[in-house]
């Protein structure tokens, strides 16, 4: 396990566990801890499912590929399952990241696929920073097979949510979902989506969304604890999906390269594919989780 610490702000990092950011803890000014993002009940991270806690990287591809196919309507080719509706999150939440620098705040993480029963072959890298005001997360996925194919990056945080909190961005669009997900079009806000003005986040129903033209930042406040966080994000991050069970002490903000399915479905395809890179390419991004007292 990897520490990083600056100011108030301390992270834990397993890179053998899919180089997760397993704990992101904030000191304030009057001394109070609080965790940024939701912990782990363990302490411990998996592989063999995708952890609901810390945050972590989603390549090739973020989230869903429906009967573990990847298709952006030249290449089309199967990837192994990891879930029981095809393939989620990619590859790199599974898999061991190598630890290529690390200081006091700062670590670069690296995971290479060299071989598989599909043609993804590449190099990611995570680079993590905290500075006193917060952490940002820069990623990278460079195509290193023979061949042009098609890509995606994403982020996944799992922000902690109480019966007060409130989410707050703005968005132009998002993805219409039909049964388990799949996409089916995509309609437009004329108002900046159902979380432009401050309200509270928790329901009781599932929340589900794939927001597109999202203009890069959300704010989660709760009052209750005293505490803000704003998420940002790159340009090439601006689809972010949002996404909490019925009741659920957590909240998902996602931001990630395509919609969601857009690996498999068409109608995401149409609204936000994936990038395709040719041999040495590289598509980028980064967030930034920046937490202040209420």
């Amino acid at each position: 396990m990897l520490i990083l610490q600056a100011g108030g702000l301390e992270a834990a990092i397993i890179p053998e566990s899919g180089g997760i950011l397993s704990r992101l803890t904030w000191s304030d000014s009057a001394g109070r801890r609080h965790e940024v993002l939701r912990p782990s009940p363990d302490g411990k991270a998996s592989t063999a499912s995708p952890n609901f806690f810390g945050s972590w990287a989603m390549l090739p591809f973020a989230n869903r590929t429906f009967g573990s196919v990847v298709d952006d309507g030249e290449a089309r080719f199967q990837v192994p399952a990891n879930d029981p509706v095809g393939t989620i999150h990619g590859f790199g939440w599974q898999s061991a990241w190598d630890v290529l620098e690390h200081d006091r705040g700062h670590t670069v993480l690296e995971h290479r696929r060299i071989d598989g029963p599909d043609p993804y072959r590449y190099r990611a890298r995570q680079e993590i920073r905290l500075d006193a005001a917060g952490l940002t997360i820069g990623i990278s996925i460079r195509n290193e097979a023979e061949t042009v194919l098609p890509f995606g990056i994403g982020h996944h945080p799992w922000f902690p949510c109480a019966a007060d909190t409130r989410l707050v961005m703005q968005a132009a669009g998002a993805l219409v979902f039909g049964e388990a997900f799949r996409a089916t079009g995509q309609e437009s806000f004329a108002d900046g989506g159902p979380y432009a003005a401050p309200r509270a986040f928790r329901s009781g129903s599932v929340t589900a969304w794939s927001f597109l033209g999202w203009d890069g930042r959300a704010r989660i406040e709760t009052p209750s604890t005293g505490l803000a966080i704003t998420l940002t994000a790159s340009e090439s991050l601006r689809c972010p999906v949002v996404w909490a069970p019925a009741g659920a002490d957590f909240l998902c903000v996602e931001p990630q390269s395509h919609a969601i399915g857009a690996p498999s479905e068409p109608a995401a395809r149409a609204a936000a594919p994936l990038r395709r890179l040719a041999p040495g390419e590289v598509l980028e991004g980064w967030l930034r989780i920046a937490p202040e007292a209420l």
